[in-house]
């Protein structure tokens, strides 16, 4: 379950400008945040709001879909109640009016291994314990907590991850080097169990096997009877590979990882140039 590449599904040829919206029905739209829906500074793009309004007046569900804890990214959308749908936690919790769509979890015994891994590792990391109530760390030391941050709204200090009695839904690790050497490593055996994903550039998620955000669009499609050919997603990165194969209309940001380029089947903007809203204002206007 390892991935740090993946197998290209599409050249990246076309481009936004090429689809033409009367030859789809869009109802969906499912979304990563950091690197694609967020700005070069993580911010919410202007014009967001308005957008929002559109698609719900067009019957159109927007959903973000986030390697973050669902605390942290439902706090960024407290100003839209449009949105009532979140995919966090890269897909192993998905939540939808306040209920849970569909959860995975990592064993204990799993995620005391992969934590032993962690530690005689000897590289320079930090372990944070992603559940249903919060995430947990040991290292809180101002250079860790300084990167790790902005992307936990609640996360908590203690003495050691092995007591933490919640549901782990993922084991995130911030790996200050380069992850690819842990994930082919010492991660290796883990990955022929679970989804480890090199996430972002420091960044490795470690999941439930099965568990990604194409899984969880695909619950979302159950529960919504929306199918693939009505759904559009946007990504940037290797863990928005499998949501972008579970929709027909699938976009990589202009300034999106190679690998990702050649899996969407359409390039859009770049995120420093707005390119969600620009692609999406595009497939609003039929006329």
């Amino acid at each position: 379950m390892t991935q740090t590449k993946q197998t290209p599904v599409h050249s990246p040829h076309e481009t936004w400008h090429q689809v033409d919206p009367r030859d789809h029905e869009v109802r969906l739209v499912v979304c990563d945040m950091d690197g694609t829906l967020l700005d070069e500074s993580g911010r919410i793009p202007q014009g967001f709001a308005e957008l929002i309004d559109d698609l719900d007046e067009a019957g159109i569900s927007f959903v973000p879909a986030s390697g973050r804890p669902y605390p942290t990214l439902s706090g960024m959308f407290t100003d839209f109640p449009k949105i009532n749908t979140l995919v966090s936690e890269n897909g192993c919790m998905v939540v939808r009016e306040g209920t849970i769509v569909s959860m995975s979890t990592v064993a204990p015994v799993d995620v005391e291994r992969i934590i032993d891994i962690a530690e005689q590792s000897g590289r320079d990391l930090g372990v944070i314990l992603c559940g249903r109530g919060g995430a947990w760390v040991e290292r809180t030391d101002e250079a860790f907590v300084e990167h790790v941050g902005e992307y936990f709204s609640q996360l908590t200090g203690v003495e050691s991850l092995r007591e933490i009695g919640d549901d782990i839904l993922k084991v995130a690790i911030y790996d200050f080097g380069d992850p690819t050497e842990l994930i082919n490593g010492q991660l290796a055996p883990v990955g022929r169990t679970h989804q480890v994903v090199h996430s972002a550039e420091h960044w490795i998620d470690i999941m439930a096997a099965g568990s990604n955000k194409g899984t969880a669009v695909q619950s979302l499609q159950d529960a919504l009877g929306v199918t693939r050919a009505q759904t559009v997603a946007f990504g940037d990165y290797y863990n928005d590979a499998e949501m972008l194969d579970a929709a027909d209309l699938s976009f990589a940001i202009g300034n999106a990882h190679p690998g990702i380029q050649e899996r969407a089947r359409y390039v859009a903007p770049t995120n420093a140039e707005q390119g969600v809203v620009t692609v999406l204002r595009h497939l609003l206007d039929r006329d």
